[in-house]
């Protein structure tokens, strides 16, 4: 199950942020932010780019506030980031996520 939650904000919209396996298939973890007019929109902007089985379930990792004001001032509003632990790495839009390999 996916690690993540969502924060709404006064406007009556949410940011969510969620774990989920790389897209790469590479083992690694990538933690995305989605601001969007409700869940469900959040959920299906990430199953559009073809991350199918994305369910938010719970509320065990909300968006940081320093994530919340990196998803609202880029223009997409759809981030991502490798190693949620690592601070150092910045957020990266959605347009230069890797993607599965060719078999």
């Amino acid at each position: 199950m996916p690690n993540g939650g969502f924060c709404k904000l006064p406007g009556g919209s949410v940011v969510v942020a969620i774990g989920l396996p790389s897209p790469a298939r590479d083992g690694a973890s990538v933690r995305f932010l989605v601001h969007a007019a409700n869940r469900a929109r959040a959920l299906t902007r990430l199953r559009n780019l073809g991350l199918r089985a994305v369910y938010l379930r719970g509320n065990s990792e909300p968006p940081t506030p320093d994530e919340i004001t990196a998803v609202l001032h880029h223009p997409d509003g759809l981030l991502w980031r490798s190693a949620p632990g690592a601070a150092q790495e910045l957020w990266h839009p959605v347009r230069t996520l890797p993607k599965e390999p060719a078999a």
